[in-house]
């Protein structure tokens, strides 16, 4: 698939990944229901597979996680750096799969690279050009079916104001639907800190919209 304007070709990518997979028919719905849904011996058996060189239970793993983290990839960086975030994602865990405890399950382990290799793409993007936007309305809940596009604009306004610490919980969270639990491995933070910037974040967000309650 063609790159998006503005990514960047990575020289490890080749050797490491399966062929790309074409996110868009996936559109930008439910995360769950464009996973596969593996047992957890399955998958375990997947990984052993992968580690001992087998690519094609490399791409079996990454056909399974790569629409989501596609997803979650969108909304830390935007469109037009998901999909370069997205395979970073993935060069970085297969060199790193070796190593997976399986102390946490394979989906929190990928997410939590996704946010550490997202945050430190935008962070680049940001100093490059100092003009990023995030878009964040595929996934946000909207009050119908049509929404006001100055309602949704206000609302992904409210939520690129947040500090970039409030943002994250808040994907992870209200959008991703992470547990509490979740969060804090993956951001590698205490459970209470997550509930505490959650906290934070909503009621930012509330003070932001005061308006559109009256």
């Amino acid at each position: 698939m063609p790159m998006q304007a503005g990514m960047r070709s990575h020289p490890d990518r080749a050797a490491v990944l399966p062929a790309p997979v074409d996110f868009r028919p996936f559109g930008f719905g439910s995360a769950a229901s464009a996973v596969r849904s593996y047992e957890p011996e399955d998958e375990r058996t997947l990984i052993d597979r992968v580690v001992a060189g087998d690519r094609i239970a490399a791409r079996s793993l990454y056909d399974a996680h790569a629409p989501v983290i596609y997803r979650l990839a969108f909304r830390i960086v935007g469109p037009d750096f998901a999909e370069e975030c997205t395979q970073d994602v993935f060069v970085r865990a297969f060199q790193r799969l070796p190593m997976f405890r399986r102390e946490s399950t394979l989906r929190t382990w990928l997410h939590s690279i996704t946010v550490s290799v997202g945050l430190n793409l935008k962070r680049r993007e940001k100093r490059r050009s100092n003009h990023m936007s995030i878009e964040f309305a595929p996934d946000l809940p909207a009050p119908a079916t049509e929404a006001d596009p100055l309602l949704t604009q206000r609302i992904n306004g409210a939520i690129e104001s947040l500090p970039e610490e409030l943002r994250t919980v808040v994907i992870l969270h209200l959008v991703q639907g992470h547990t509490h639990p979740e969060i804090a491995e993956i951001l590698d933070i205490p459970e209470g800190t997550s509930k505490a910037r959650l906290s934070r974040a909503r009621a930012r967000l509330r003070e932001e919209l005061a308006d559109l309650a009256a």
